[in-house]
């Protein structure tokens, strides 16, 4: 193997110190500060992004918030609205319980009314039927048939004995 050859391994050593020398002062001098001047772009970019982001973020919290604040706000209005309704129906419900009533209580009042002329009729009626039923009585047993004055008052007084 020729790099094991004593005669031009000195040589193939300056040749390799030259080109390693060039090789890194290449490298330190034109690549280097490019790849610095890149790293530290990124850098920036990400430190600048990181900072949007955050500041986003911060954004999307108060306008979070602000949209919480907003929705237990329409709820309590809901709220309101709707207890507003209940109690005004509630109000319309007693109005139109108390007409009723007030109704219930005209058709009562005319019922008793009627309820009042049929016992007084049926009263009246029921008299003259005893007066008549103790007439007839009265004849059988004694053979003299009472006047019907008679016969009316006894029976209106048996009846009220009751």
């Amino acid at each position: 193997m020729p790099q094991f050859d004593f005669a031009t391994f000195v040589p193939q050593l300056a040749w390799l110190t030259a080109f390693f020398a060039i090789l890194y002062f290449g490298i330190v001098r034109f690549t280097l500060p490019k790849l610095g001047r890149v790293m530290t772009a990124r850098e920036d970019q990400v430190t600048g992004d990181i900072a949007t982001a955050e500041r986003a973020k911060a954004e999307a919290d108060n306008i979070q918030a602000a949209y919480d604040e907003g929705i237990a706000e329409a709820r309590e209005r809901a709220r309101a609205t709707l207890a507003d309704s209940k109690a005004q129906v509630g109000r319309s419900v007693e109005a139109r319980l108390a007409a009723a009533g007030e109704e219930v209580d005209a058709r009562l009042k005319t019922a008793e009314a009627a309820l009042e002329q049929a016992r007084a009729k049926a009263m009246t009626s029921i008299e003259s039927i005893a007066a008549e039923a103790s007439a007839d009585i009265v004849e059988r047993f004694t053979g003299k048939r009472p006047t019907p004055s008679v016969a009316a008052k006894a029976a209106k007084a048996a009846v009220a004995a009751h």
